[in-house]
């Protein structure tokens, strides 16, 4: 049984947030870090509110604030995450078609994407809907050390397991793996996800096929064993993370340990 490789995606919302959280994820077990640079372009705010109707008792509710292009000096951020960081770097700048917080469009995400693969990080995520000749363009400018991640997301929900086969199917070749994403709003749709993983264990190709939502985990969590290729995960805990279908990495590397998957 193949190991896939943890992806810890960096905690924070300005570069040196990130960079201080990279020791915590070495700690847990990472083999990459992911550095969503979209992020860099939020603020958040921390309101308290009731939790139920009676007034009794408070929860936090955090809002995210949207910020300008011209806030936020991507290279400068650049610079501090790739002298700071030990291990491998994943670098994604997310558009807001697909869930990102990016302000700016697609030419000036396309000119962070190029100052990105300058740093000559270890991956780079690459959505497949980039118009074509940009993205050939993105893809002859790598380094011999920088793999092209192939990547989905859809905010549309979750689709039969036959069309989230037939995504991955049509993305492959068109980086090392293809990650796909998908927004589930029940176990049902989970389900799906991980159908469409254990079917696309016959492929050639390499994926990771995830869903953001309840039971989003699943595949993430029996990754080993569905040939996934890459695993993302989190520094930060909480029962959030199960309603959102996330993991916090120490707790995917004992539950492959209790599955006996390592």
């Amino acid at each position: 049984m193949q190991k896939p490789l943890v992806c810890v995606t960096l905690s924070g919302r300005t570069a040196q947030q990130m960079a201080d959280d990279a020791p915590r994820a070495i700690e847990m077990g990472a083999d990459v870090v992911e550095v969503r640079l979209d992020i860099l372009w939020t603020t958040e705010e921390r309101k308290m509110k009731s939790s139920n109707s009676d007034g009794e008792g408070e929860e936090v509710e955090i809002l995210v604030n949207q910020l300008e292009l011209e806030e936020v000096d991507h290279t400068e951020a650049l610079e501090l995450l790739s002298s700071n960081t030990e291990l491998p770097l994943l670098l994604t700048c997310r558009p807001q078609r697909q869930g990102g917080y990016f302000p700016g469009d697609e030419k000036a995400r396309i000119e962070v994407l190029r100052d990105s693969i300058a740093c000559k990080p270890g991956w780079i995520d690459l959505e497949v809907d980039i118009e074509s000749e940009l993205r050939e363009e993105l893809l002859d400018s790598l380094d011999d050390g920088t793999k092209a991640i192939a990547s989905i997301h859809s905010m549309g929900g979750t689709p039969p397991s036959s069309e989230i086969v037939d995504d991955v199917l049509e993305a492959e070749g068109m980086g090392s793996f293809v990650k796909a994403c998908y927004q589930t709003k029940n176990r049902t749709d989970a389900l799906r996800i991980f159908e469409a993983a254990l079917e696309l264990k016959s492929s050639k190709g390499s994926s990771s096929v995830m869903g953001l939502g309840p039971g989003g985990d699943w595949t993430r969590i029996h990754a080993p064993i569905l040939d996934q290729h890459m695993v993302y995960s989190t520094t930060e805990s909480g029962w959030h993370l199960a309603q959102q279908g996330r993991i916090n990495a120490s707790d995917l590397r004992l539950a492959w340990k209790v599955l006996d998957y390592e």
